[in-house]
């Protein structure tokens, strides 16, 4: 329930925005005598996402902290824990002893069968 004299904000809608449009917002954060809020005023955008764009390009120029990973090596972990994820599902639909038990092989000549042409 609402409290009598107090706003409430109506969520704003999730916005995407271009590459090209995140390093032009950065580049006005860095060049200029504008700080981060004002220039994220400027462009409608909240001062978290801008302040996030802004450390990313950082950390893509070589200039964040020690350990933190590119968006080139985030983007390559991301398809890594992906591809992870779907060999688990695979293993874990179809384990090997069930599968030799259904075929009515034995567990040590699954592999033989399984690479055979």
């Amino acid at each position: 329930m609402d409290k009598p004299g107090k706003t409430v904000r109506k969520k704003r809608p999730r916005r995407t925005f271009t590459p090209e449009f995140k390093a032009e917002a950065v580049r006005l954060c860095r060049v200029g005598d504008r700080s981060i809020a004002q220039v994220a005023k400027d462009l409608d955008l909240t001062e978290t996402a801008l302040r996030e764009w802004v450390r990313r390009a950082d950390v893509d120029a070589g200039k964040g902290p020690a350990g933190a990973l590119t968006s080139d090596e985030r983007a390559e972990l991301a398809r890594l824990r992906r591809e992870i994820k779907q060999l688990q599902m695979e293993r874990e639909a179809y384990p090997i002893t069930a599968l030799c038990r259904v075929m009515q092989v034995a567990r040590s000549g699954y592999h033989p069968w399984a690479v055979r042409e």
